[in-house]
């Protein structure tokens, strides 16, 4: 997986900046403590230490299925599969870290070392390795936290990719990668006191720890590289037969990753081998992420967020002054005339001032509104937080599943706040009478988790039935619904009382009795409120496009602090386009304003679903089967559901102030 290049610096220096945060917090400690973010420090090695080497889930762009490492017929640890400590974001994006047989031991270089053969391929073995091959699956083997990184050459690039791919076909023979070359880079550890050495990388592996070991006068390493080179050759079977596990392969292996040569023939074991070499580097542990986290094309991904970013601004304050000016000019122009006047241009004009009457009326289905909107603040502010967090470094890409642990603990937490929202809005409408809040916060807490579940689930039938370790297991199924109805459930209840014996917002002018009629329009009000989402969409399909790409196309997305940028700018274009549009209306005496104010920022959601079935016919041509077509539109119809949630919330938040603040400005004498 191509990772990009030149943003690495910037990392570092959100890292540093959120753990100086921490450690300022903590000043009275005395020098000689030592401070310690959770998972963060880096690990000391002697001289002879045993390294742990894991293995993930094999991974493919080809199906977006990830599969278990010991589904083939790789070689099995002595001490039996073990499964290491994982949260539950690493179970909901399938990671399933396992102990491999690759023994380490830090400075102590090996070469041709037999590790197992395999039995005889069966019929069933033999098509499972033809069928992964053919799929493009890559092999992810960790050490110290550190995926093992690959570099390969094309034309003048060096393309980065972690993992190794299973195998190769060639014609219609398929050979298989059964010697592997490790390149271990490690650095003098330089300071026994871990707070000095800031920029957390989340790192959460087996700790060693390092207290005392400075003082033995041994130098002690750590970890800041890890490579492999993949190979296929071709063992002797035969002189195998009397040689142990770790024991020197009787011959000598030359890799040559160019050439292939242990081909698959069905009935015929594989002999797997590997050899590994320490290299002092020079690159400092805090920097060691930096090789994953580069990209070809880098200063393409700055300048054209930064061009994004800046045209869009540019607009939005063209729209908003626009619209200060108007209505500003038709408030002065409003207030400057006596009663008299006012009732003749009443007569004679038409605008939003006919409307005062009907402006505030409960729109349809106010039961509905109110608990989207309660649900898309919980999202909007689940989003704000965890970027924040990530921006600070707190949530780096090496510390598997910390961002997906992340979203769904503030998700939980900030049920508080929808159930706040959601009441308060209703108790409003309802002009202060709060009855029925216990069914707006129930529904509040059930509508989204509702519907992501019925997806979820689908999913993970085809997941179940693929026997894929992206699959949830049922015992998480059952951990994910007693978060939902322990958890969640209680705070947005808990959120619902307190809007419900808050004040409720009082509507500056009365409504009358009968409604007024609207008059016909030139054009549907509702193609005009879809139009609008295309104003916010540009604010972000060029940061989209390289989201797509991490959660596709396999790559470390890393640039939270962009991002946090966007958001913010997402968050005003589409409070701008919402007012805008609710102003357009009213002006045509369309008072029905509510649920169009919701879809006119909420639309965006729509271009982003089109442009997600754009990426998978283009971008992502080599999805294989229906199974991950399905998968992907399933995730994608998910994820715009979310954004449809949160930016329409803004939108409707922004018209409601907006419309509460105009007719509050007007002389209804």
């Amino acid at each position: 997986m191509g990772f990009a290049s030149g943003s690495a610096a910037k990392m570092v220096f959100f890292r540093r900046f959120g753990l100086w945060l921490l450690i300022s917090s903590f000043a009275d400690l005395r020098s000689g403590d030592g401070f310690y973010l959770p998972g963060s420090y880096p690990h000391e090695y002697q001289v002879g230490d045993a390294l742990s080497v894991k293995v993930n889930s094999l991974t493919s762009i080809e199906t977006e299925m990830p599969f278990g490492y010991y589904g083939l017929p790789f070689c099995r640890p002595q001490e039996g599969i073990k499964d290491s400590a994982e949260n539950l974001g690493e179970l909901l994006m399938g990671d399933r870290i396992e102990n491999s047989p690759y023994r380490f031991k830090m400075f102590t270089n090996e070469s041709d070392v037999f590790l197992c053969g395999s039995n005889p391929l069966s019929s069933q073995d033999f098509d499972l390795l033809k069928k992964r091959i053919d799929e493009m699956y890559q092999v992810n083997v960790i050490l110290d936290n550190l995926p093992a990184i690959r570099y390969t050459k094309k034309d003048d690039y060096v393309l980065r990719w972690t993992g190794y791919p299973v195998g190769v076909r060639a014609g219609d023979a398929y050979y298989v990668f059964n010697h592997l070359k490790f390149t271990v880079f490690v650095h003098k550890y330089e300071d026994a006191n871990a707070a000095r050495v800031v920029g957390s990388t989340g790192d959460a592996a087996d700790v060693i720890q390092t207290t005392g070991k400075s003082g033995s006068g041994k130098p002690g390493w750590m970890v800041v590289g890890f490579e492999v080179v993949p190979c296929s050759f071709q063992h002797n079977a035969e002189s195998i037969k009397n040689v142990k596990m770790y024991d020197k392969y009787p011959a000598k292996i030359q890799c040559d990753p160019i050439t292939v040569a242990m081909k698959l023939t069905q009935n015929q074991p594989i002999v797997f081998t590997y050899e590994v070499a320490f290299v002092e580097s020079d690159i400092k542990w805090p920097s060691r992420w930096d090789a994953y986290l580069k990209m070809e094309g880098a200063k393409v991904h700055w300048f054209s967020i930064l061009n994004s970013l800046m045209v869009i601004a540019f607009l939005a304050g063209i729209v908003l002054v626009i619209l200060l000016r108007t209505v500003r000019r038709d408030l002065t122009r409003y207030e400057e005339l006596d009663k008299e006047s006012q009732a003749q241009m009443n007569e004679e004009l038409s605008g939003w001032k006919l409307v005062v009457g009907d402006v505030f009326r409960a729109p349809d289905h106010p039961l509905l509104l109110c608990v989207m909107v309660g649900d898309g603040v919980q999202i909007l502010g689940m989003a704000v937080v965890t970027i924040l967090f990530a921006a600070l470094g707190f949530m780096s890409p090496a510390s598997r599943g910390t961002l997906i642990t992340g979203m769904l603990f503030f998700y939980l937490i900030l049920g508080i706040v929808a159930g706040y929202f959601a009441v308060r809005i209703w108790k409003t409408i309802k002009c202060g009478d709060h009855s029925g809040w216990v069914g707006v916060s129930w529904r509040v807490a059930c509508f989204f988790p509702g519907i992501a579940f019925l997806i979820l689930t689908t999913l993970n039938f085809l997941l179940w039935g693929s026997q894929s370790t992206g699959a949830i297991p049922i015992s998480l199924f059952i951990v994910l619904l007693l978060l939902w109805f322990c958890i969640s459930v209680p705070l947005t209840l808990t959120g619902g009382f307190l809007g419900a014996k808050a004040p409720h917002i009082e509507y500056p002018v009365r409504t009358n009795q009968i409604p007024r009629e609207i008059p016909p329009q030139k054009y549907p009000s509702w193609l005009l409120v879809i139009g609008a989402g295309t104003l916010p969409f540009g604010t972000l399909f060029i940061e989209l496009f390289f989201i797509m790409s991490s959660l596709w196309m396999g790559r470390v997305y890393y640039v939270f602090g962009f991002l946090l940028v966007v958001l913010i700018l997402l968050v005003i274009v589409c409070a701008e386009v919402s007012l805008v549009l609710t102003y357009m209306h009213i002006c045509v005496e369309d008072w029905k304003w509510w649920w169009k104010s919701f879809f006119a920022s909420g639309s965006v959601a729509l271009y982003i679903f089109l442009y997600s079935v754009n990426y998978l016919v283009f971008d992502l041509k080599s999805l294989s089967g229906p199974v991950s077509a399905t998968l992907y539109l399933g995730y994608s119809l998910f994820m715009v559901i979310a954004i449809m949630l949160a930016t329409g919330t803004v939108g409707f938040i922004s018209s409601f102030w907006f419309v509460h603040y105009l007719f509050s400005s007007v002389k209804l004498d």
